[in-house]
């Protein structure tokens, strides 16, 4: 599962990667917004989505605003979520943030990426597996636990 979310700013990018993701065979729900409402506040959206994902093991999230930040940072706030960014750049990134950091949310910046953009980061980071190696789980551990 695919849970997938985003404020007015991601709104049709998020609507476009639904699209996209259903037709490459993948099962989504859409977490909101489910309107255009310019006045809309990313948290109402993405705290859910990141909840849904840690709550179904095995599931992702993607998430998307107009730069990503504050949806990375409002799904990092939900123990177990690993928020990874992307608005543009090398795609490297995308890969690291699974192979090192099983980053089980992606979040994007819609205004700094486009649709085609978009559609292929989201397509290299589904496939892309984490490693298992030793180092990148012993520092998982350290970070999954950690409470304020």
């Amino acid at each position: 599962m695919i849970y997938i979310a985003s404020d007015h700013a991601g709104y049709e990018l998020k609507k476009e990667l639904v699209h996209f993701l259903k037709d490459q065979g993948q099962e989504v729900e859409d977490c909101g917004a489910h309107t255009y409402d310019k006045l809309d506040d990313y948290p109402d959206f993405i705290i859910p989505a990141a909840v849904k994902t840690v709550k179904n093991p095995g599931s992702l999230g993607i998430v998307i605003g107009g730069s990503g930040q504050g949806e990375a940072l409002a799904a990092n706030k939900v123990k177990g979520a690993r928020a990874a960014l992307y608005y543009g750049g090398p795609t490297e990134i995308i890969t690291l943030s699974k192979e090192h950091n099983n980053a089980n949310i992606l979040s994007l910046g819609a205004r700094f990426v486009s649709i085609d953009e978009a559609k292929n980061v989201v397509g290299l980071w589904l496939k892309t597996q984490f490693t298992h190696e030793e180092r990148h789980v012993r520092r998982l551990k350290k970070i999954d636990v950690y409470e304020n």
